[in-house]
């Protein structure tokens, strides 16, 4: 019996005026009304409002459920649960669940109680736990810090509450997970400043190895697409024991665990076939309640399905399913998977050390999101540890939606773009920020230096100097302010202000030296830019000057 039940309280729960005990089945009705009050009516997940399957949680074999007690009253102020075996066979990884307290007594370390109650129980059982923090509460996120979980992801838009809302990943290590951890990972440069923070973090020396010559797997459409039969399962079981040792992609579920577990978790597989023989498969559950797709496995007997099977799952997505998010855990050693689903638009969201066990040792992890819906600009509430991790990946998220634009940019051949292929368009966009500017505003300031470029999105500015009265130009759509200032680090020449509401991709120029270290065939493209431009102004004011 858990000491807690018998009667006896720690002087933490003294203090608190509450104890943490396991959840029994008379505490369900309470246990709603934790959810009513945090989450109100409309919430999401009407599952944790219907007492049944509540009672099935208290009494599941792999979810812990905790309540906090009031010690004079008996009442429920809050809940929280640990999800356990949430990896493949003996992962040893964990979710700490939801978290919830009653709003009337929150700032009495309930929730801070309920955290340690979690750890107590789970981490002699665990060599990872994992928890996700809302981005609009910064109170669990240090709850989840208090007990020595770190900052290694942000999953954009991962909840659908009344809208769709971010997390920040926060995990711990336990046991021998570092001591078994396999060394010097090879990621896709998109990834690396998230795996160096990551990994700093967790305390770990940032030995992941940039690896921009893996080539994505080749995009091939010649197969037929089908759906798991007990005809299929058996034929990919039997091809999938060949090719356990070339994991790439990670999940909680894998074809050994037999086709009737996989489908009493509503799990799915896509398989491809090429004259009528199964040559891969992926699997994936769907959540429709928060309109999400996680990819848990990816089987084949060659390279050749491994982008079609992607591709068809997004397809089923966008057009079939209503999904909003799908994301996909591939090994931190596989490049060449990551590669292929960053051209599938997915983005680096977070990097998990020590994730999964595989063989003798433990493998990193590199979580990859896409969103199915638009990327808003949004307003974050994160703990300062957080900040770096989560402005690592937000940035990337509002980058992939500013791509379409820079490429217009550098397609109709704009200024400081001109020239740059798509590709290379897109990675610049990746480090782009969007700014809005209000009428009056000041954009530039004449004289000074800000060490940023802007790229005129929409609306119009004026530009003034100092010795002119009036104004001597105005910008609009596609042009663009302050690359000279940037480039070559003289002050700006000119004031420009806003005319109208204007939207604008701003570079800063520790973002693009940043990315002229990866990739100098970019910075190549800018600086011959910057050179003509600057030639091409000290012309027209060579023949101002004549009078011509």
């Amino acid at each position: 019996m858990d000491k807690n039940d018998r009667g006896d309280v720690t002087p933490q729960e003294q203090q608190a005026g509450a104890r943490i005990r396991d959840a029994r089945e008379e505490d369900v009705a309470q246990i709603r009304d934790v959810y009513l009050a945090t989450y109100g009516q409309d919430y999401a997940y009407p599952q944790f409002y219907d007492l049944s399957q509540l009672k099935k949680l208290v009494y599941s074999d792999d979810i812990i459920l905790l309540v906090a007690e009031d010690l004079q009253t008996g009442r429920i102020l809050g809940t929280a649960s640990v999800i356990l075996e949430i990896g493949a066979f003996a992962d040893l990884v964990a979710e700490f669940g939801r978290l919830a307290v009653h709003p009337d007594v929150r700032r009495r370390g309930i929730g801070r109680l309920l955290m340690e109650g979690r750890l107590q129980r789970v981490q002699d059982r665990l060599d990872l736990g994992l928890v996700d923090n809302r981005i609009c509460h910064p109170f669990s996120q240090k709850i989840s810090a208090a007990q020595h979980f770190v900052p290694v992801g942000c999953l954009p838009l991962k909840l659908r509450l009344a809208e769709r809302e971010s997390v920040v990943m926060f995990v711990r290590h336990f046991g021998d997970a570092v001591a078994l951890r396999r060394n010097n990972p090879r990621i896709i440069p998109e990834a690396y400043e998230l795996a160096n923070r990551a990994l700093s973090a967790c305390g770990l020396n940032r030995d992941a190895i940039a690896d921009d010559a893996a080539p994505s797997y080749p995009q091939d459409d010649q197969f037929e697409l089908d759906q798991l039969t007990t005809e299929g399962y058996a034929t990919l079981l039997r091809f999938q024991r060949g090719r356990v040792r070339h994991r790439e992609i990670f999940g909680p579920l894998r074809l050994h665990y037999g086709l009737f577990k996989l489908m009493a978790r509503h799990s799915n597989y896509l398989i491809a076939r090429q004259h009528g023989v199964i040559i891969g498969a992926i699997g994936f559950t769907i959540d429709e309640v928060e309109r999400a797709v996680r990819v848990f496995e990816l089987i084949s007997t060659s390279e050749q399905p491994v982008h079609f099977l992607i591709d068809q799952l997004l397809k089923r997505c966008r057009e079939e399913w209503n999904i909003e998010y799908i994301e996909v855990d591939v090994s931190a050693y596989a490049p060449r998977m990551q590669r292929t689903l960053l051209e599938l638009h997915f983005l680096p969201a977070a990097y998990i050390p020590a994730m999964v066990f595989h063989e003798v040792e433990r493998l990193d992890a590199l979580r990859m999101v896409r969103l199915l819906v638009p990327f808003p600009p949004t307003e974050v509430h994160v703990i300062d540890l957080a900040q770096p991790i989560v402005e690592c990946v937000l940035q990337s998220f509002v980058g992939q939606a500013l791509e379409p634009r820079i490429a217009d940019a550098a397609t109709a051949a704009v200024g400081l773009f001109q020239g740059l292929t798509k590709e290379q368009a897109r990675r610049l966009a990746r480090i782009c920020e969007l700014e809005t500017f209000d009428p009056g505003k000041e954009i530039l300031v004449e004289g000074q230096h800000d060490q940023k470029t802007y790229l005129v999105l929409e609306g119009e500015a004026t530009v003034h100097v100092r010795q002119a009265a009036q104004p001597v130009g105005s910008v609009g759509p596609g042009e663009f302010l302050g690359e000279m200032a940037l480039l070559s680090g003289v002050p700006h020449s000119a004031t420009v202000t806003a005319r109208t509401q204007i939207h604008v991709a701003v570079i800063r120029q520790d973002a693009l030296n940043h990315l002229i270290r990866q990739r100098p065939d970019i910075g190549l493209v800018l600086y011959r830019n910057l050179a003509l431009g600057m030639g091409q102004k000290l012309s027209r004011a060579d023949h101002a000057g004549d009078g011509v």
